[in-house]
């Protein structure tokens, strides 16, 4: 299972080109945002990050934690599109924050099912926060997935081959079904016909009898010659 971060983040430095009092109300709406994004009341959350973009429209704090009430959410890729926007601006970052945008960045990839760009995401995450566990285990993860993908045919029309295939040997099989079936059923209506290699119940009891009776004169001859022989080793004192 990959892991996520929901790190919220208040420290991106792009206020100062507002007048103050616009400063200040980004400032508390990303405050309220954030308050009722940890009590996961992420549609609420949601209003008070949009109204600060609003504001400022360029603000990396609420873009960023706007991105991560989307994933939250559900609505994966309008996140990714948000984390993208500023993947630019890793420089302008502290390495903390660098390492969540890119994590973050590399899970919606990953949704998507864009493995090779997550793989680059969670690589970027390292580079800013090499002891990370959660995105050293997802960056396995979706270096597997890759490499299974790979080994799997990495081709839609090599797929589709192979998907004819199975769907023509699957239809043969069924037409071999259905002739064996039917084979079974004009067998059933026929008379059967004795067969020859097969002896008769009545025939079967005559060689039994026949048998047993030549297995007892055998016995009994046996025991008259038993008899004889060791009256002959008896000795009379």
């Amino acid at each position: 299972m990959m892991r996520s971060k929901y790190l919220l983040s208040i420290l991106f430095a792009t206020l100062f080109c507002l007048p103050l009092w616009g400063q200040k109300q980004v400032r508390d709406l990303t405050r309220s945002g954030n308050k009722l994004y940890r009590s996961k009341e992420y549609s609420k959350a949601e209003i008070d990050y949009r109204k600060a973009l609003e504001v400022n429209k360029s603000d990396r704090t609420t873009i960023f934690n706007l991105a991560n009430v989307l994933y939250r959410t559900d609505r994966g890729e309008e996140a990714g599109k948000l984390y993208q926007s500023l993947a630019p601006h890793l420089s302008l970052l502290s390495p903390t924050e660098a390492a969540d945008l890119t994590h973050n960045a590399g899970n919606t990839a990953f949704r998507a099912k864009q493995l090779e760009q997550a793989i680059e995401y969670y690589k970027e995450s390292l580079r800013r926060r090499p002891s990370d566990e959660d995105t050293r285990y997802n960056l396995a993860l979706a270096q597997k997935l890759l490499e299974d993908q790979k080994k799997n045919g990495g081709g839609g029309q090599d797929q589709k081959q192979d998907q004819d295939k199975d769907q023509q040997k699957d239809q043969q099989q069924d037409q071999q079904k259905d002739q064996q079936k039917d084979q079974q059923k004009d067998q059933q209506k026929q008379p059967q016909q004795p067969n020859q290699d097969q002896m008769s119940q009545e025939t079967a009891n005559r060689i039994l009898q026949a048998l047993q009776k030549d297995e007892k004169n055998t016995r009994q001859k046996l025991e008259q010659a038993q008899q004889q022989r060791g009256r002959s080793r008896r000795k009379n004192w």
